[in-house]
């Protein structure tokens, strides 16, 4: 009788470890699909974050090629003789509008990519897809 007894509470104990090990497994999907899709977002974003930082770039190159150019018109219309010290006095005046709204944009420029330094800096992202392999193995 104790021999059968002891069968039956090992058996009883099988059939739990039998469903705790359903359970876990169940779990373990769940949790991988999960980190599946994860892994699906943080792919989309960093494409995204290259996408941006490219169009950042193009645009930054494109305003400093405007800059350049804004700044040799007004050169060449100050080297221009003019009529009156009208509008030559008028051009300066705009001239030092151009430079200070340059300068307040210039700052504000700064003041972005200091307080965006660690999200868009190519130095602080990392596209290593050795990490990830690691996990995997």
């Amino acid at each position: 009788i104790r021999i059968a007894r002891c069968f039956e509470a090992t058996r009883q104990r099988c059939c739990r470890l039998e469903q705790d090990g359903r359970r876990v497994r169940e779990q373990l999907a769940r949790v991988e699909a999960e980190r599946a899709a994860l892994e699906v977002k943080l792919k989309h974003a960093r494409n995204q974050v290259e996408v941006e930082m490219n169009k950042r770039h193009r645009a930054e190159a494109e305003l400093e090629k405007q800059e350049r150019k804004l700044q040799l018109v007004f050169e060449t219309l100050m080297r221009e003789p003019w009529g009156s010290g009208e509008q030559c006095s008028v051009l300066s005046a705009l001239a030092g509008r151009r430079f200070a709204a340059s300068l307040a944009a210039g700052r504000r420029s700064l003041a972005v990519d200091e307080s965006c330094q660690s999200l868009l800096s190519h130095s602080d992202i990392s596209y290593d897809r050795t990490e990830d392999d690691v996990v995997r193995s």
